[in-house]
């Protein structure tokens, strides 16, 4: 009999598994792996989870069948527990299961403090600092192009850039509908007016390597796996829309084999993704050493014109498509593997 293993899921994903209308999620694959690794998955939302037990679903006959069970010893999570309300339903279910990924929305300060703080990892951040006005202002005296980014976001919504032009003005990304130019006074008092109290960060623009003349960067899948140990289970390029200033495949962003983008900026492509993955390896190590339950990692890591490697954001939870969209199926599928295998190994 196979040992079963909660996987939490968003309240509209978990409604739509008996339609099989799962949305990015391709919970197939846990049930693939599971039965590979000898686990049974049990789809939970904490909605419906009570003190000991939870309604969830099992796949059984072909079918996904909704009972009732105990909660499980250790829980996969991929639900976003952002208000007071599923944050304490999350506490009362860790007391009774392990639940690895239990925080999967970081604050990027906080993962740039804590990345800043080891010296050998240092050399792999862009300039960044909390936002005020003072700080703008000093930014865009010291760079001629930055971002501001929302500290507690993701898929590249509320992400502004400043670049400065020939004669002074400065071109704004993300404050209109279009890019526009304006003064350096009127770019400073638009950003500020649209960042009001919300916490923001400032962060030095790298000049990305370019694919087709659109700028690109790398999203690393970096998880815990069958030993407890990290690993990087795949790694694919996602090169910006035109005229785009992020190149989240959310907001129209292309995915790329990494070979491709490599040969196309004229980079040694073994050397290039070689670096590529011992970084991310040390920031995950890193960074899990300090975070207690963190198993899965998307790392967005930017190309400079010259090769070098620069960290651009780190997502605790990985969307993983893009291994999808770019026909990677095994890659996609290992991505559903490694948390399976990880909860195997917690279980021993």
């Amino acid at each position: 009999m196979r040992t079963t293993v909660g996987v939490l899921l968003d309240l509209k994903t978990y409604k739509g598994i008996v339609k099989r209308r799962t949305g990015n999620e391709r919970i197939a694959l846990y049930d693939r792996a599971g039965n590979k690794w000898g686990i049974k998955p049990f789809y939970m939302c904490l909605r419906y989870v009570n003190r000991k037990s939870a309604l969830g679903y099992f796949y059984t006959n072909h079918k996904y069948k909704l009972v009732r069970r105990n909660i499980p010893r250790v829980t996969h999570n991929r639900a976003i527990t952002l208000t007071p309300y599923l944050k304490k339903k999350l506490n009362e279910l860790s007391r009774y299961s392990y639940v690895f990924n239990r925080q999967n929305r970081y604050d990027k300060h906080l993962i740039h403090h804590l990345i800043h703080k080891n010296a050998h990892l240092r050399k792999y951040l862009p300039e960044s600092t909390k936002y005020t006005r003072k700080q703008l202002e000093s930014a865009m005296s010291k760079y001629t192009s930055l971002f501001i980014k929302p500290t507690n976001s993701s898929v590249g919504n509320g992400i502004m850039k400043a670049s400065k032009q020939a004669g002074g003005a400065w071109k704004l990304h993300g404050v209109f509908s279009k890019p526009k130019l304006v003064s350096r006074e009127r770019a400073i008092l638009l950003i500020h007016k649209k960042v009001r109290k919300q916490r923001y960060m400032i962060q030095e623009a790298i000049p990305l390597a370019t694919y087709k003349g659109r700028p690109y960067d790398i999203r690393v899948s970096v998880q815990r796996s069958e030993n407890g140990q990290w690993q990087i289970t795949g790694i694919v390029g996602k090169v910006a829309a035109r005229g785009r200033h992020v190149t989240n495949v959310a907001k129209g962003g292309q995915v790329k084999r990494c070979e491709e983008l490599f040969k196309s900026s004229g980079f040694n492509a073994a050397h290039i993704t070689e670096e590529i993955h011992q970084a991310s390896l040390a920031i995950a190590r890193h960074l899990g050493s300090s975070l207690p339950h963190m198993a899965d990692l998307g790392l967005d890591v930017g190309v400079d014109q010259s090769g070098g490697i620069k960290l651009i954001e780190v997502n605790g939870r990985d969307q993983r498509y893009s291994f999808r969209k770019a026909k990677m199926h095994a890659t996609f599928y290992k991505t559903y593997e490694a948390p399976i295998q990880y909860a195997k190994f917690l279980l021993k």
